[in-house]
C-alpha cells in the first residue's frame, strides 16, 4: 500500500470526527446565519453537508485532480445555492473553509507523528496540496455563490418591476399606469416595454399615466415619459399625464422640460372623472 493510500484510509476513517470537532469548535455567539442556528434540522443538515465535504476531500490523495474536482461540483453548487448559506454573510462561510483547512493540516501532523518511517518532506507536500486545493475550492464556491446571488437579485428585481408598473384596466379600453418611486435607466426601459405590451394586449385606447408617486423627475425620466407617450400615440393610445406636483413643475421649468404638447391634469381623481365623462 502506497503512503497516499494509507493516508486516504486514515482520513476516511476520521471524517465524522472532523465534522463533530468542527461543529463543536464553532463560535456560535460570534457568527450568524446557518452557523448560529439552534434549529435541530438545520444543525443536522450542516453537519451532513460538512461530512459530505470530508468524504470528497479525503480523495485528494487517491484521485487525479480533474476527477477529484469533478466529484466536488455537486457539493459546491448545492452549498452555494443553499438558502441557509445564502442568508449567511460570505466572510463567515470563508472563515469556516479556513478552519476546516486547518483541521486537515493538524490531522496530517498527527498522522506524521504516528508514522515513524514517513518522510517529513512528504507531509509538507501533502500540506501544500491541501492548501492549494482549498484555495481552488474557495474561489469556485465564491464564484458560484456570487453568480446565484446575482441571478436571484435579477429575478426579484424583475418581479418588483412587474408589480410596480402595472397597467390597470379601469373599464373597456381605459387603463391606469401608476408610477411610484425612483426611475432609473433600467426601470424606465422596462416601463416603456411593459406599457406598450400591456396596452396592446388589453386593447387600451385611453391611458392615464400618474406620476404623483415619482420622487424625482429629471431630464432622463421626462424623456422616457415623452417617448412612451409618443410610442403609445403611434399605437392609437391617447395618454393623459396626472400628478405633476408643484415641486416637479418647478424642477421641470428649471430643467427646460416642456409638457405643453402632452395632455396633463392635476390629480388622478380628476383624470379618471374626465376619461369616463368623455366616454
Amino acid at each position: 500500500m502506497t503512503p497516499e493510500q494509507k493516508l486516504y484510509e486514515y482520513l476516511v476513517n476520521n471524517t465524522w470526527d472532523l465534522t463533530e470537532d468542527w461543529y463543536a469548535a464553532l463560535d456560535k455567539n460570534s457568527t450568524s446565519g446557518v452557523y448560529a442556528s439552534t434549529d435541530p434540522t438545520v444543525i443536522q443538515t450542516i453537519k451532513q453537508q460538512n461530512h459530505g465535504f470530508h468524504e470528497r476531500f479525503c480523495k485528494l490523495f487517491k484521485e487525479e485532480e480533474d476527477v477529484f474536482v469533478k466529484h466536488f461540483e455537486e457539493w459546491v453548487i448545492e452549498i452555494a445555492r443553499d438558502p441557509e448559506h445564502l442568508n449567511t454573510p460570505l466572510h463567515f462561510i470563508l472563515q469556516e473553509f479556513f478552519n476546516t483547512q486547518q483541521q486537515y493540516i493538524t490531522l496530517l501532523y498527527q498522522y506524521e507523528r504516528q508514522e515513524d518511517d514517513l518522510p517529513h518532506e512528504t507531509v509538507q507536500q501533502w500540506i501544500a496540496s491541501v492548501t492549494k486545493m482549498f484555495g481552488k475550492l474557495m474561489t469556485w464556491f465564491t464564484e458560484e455563490h456570487h453568480k446565484y446571488s446575482i441571478s436571484k437579485l435579477r429575478a426579484q428585481q424583475e418581479m418588483i418591476n412587474e408589480l410596480s408598473t402595472p397597467v390597470i384596466s379601469l373599464s373597456k379600453g381605459v387603463a391606469l399606469l401608476p408610477l411610484v418611486g425612483d426611475i432609473d435607466t433600467n426601470r424606465a426601459k422596462y416601463i416603456f416595454e411593459n406599457a406598450l405590451t400591456q396596452c396592446t394586449q388589453k386593447r387600451v385606447h385611453s391611458l392615464l399615466i400618474d406620476i404623483s408617486g415619482v420622487a424625482i423627475i429629471d431630464t432622463m425620466v421626462a424623456q422616457q415619459i415623452f417617448q412612451l407617450i409618443e410610442a403609445l400615440r403611434l399605437l392609437g393610445v391617447e395618454s393623459t399625464l396626472s400628478g405633476i406636483r408643484p415641486e416637479i413643475a418647478q424642477t421641470a421649468v428649471q430643467l427646460g422640460i416642456n409638457f405643453q404638447d402632452i395632455n396633463t391634469i392635476s390629480t388622478i381623481e380628476r383624470a379618471v372623472q374626465r376619461l369616463f365623462t368623455e366616454k
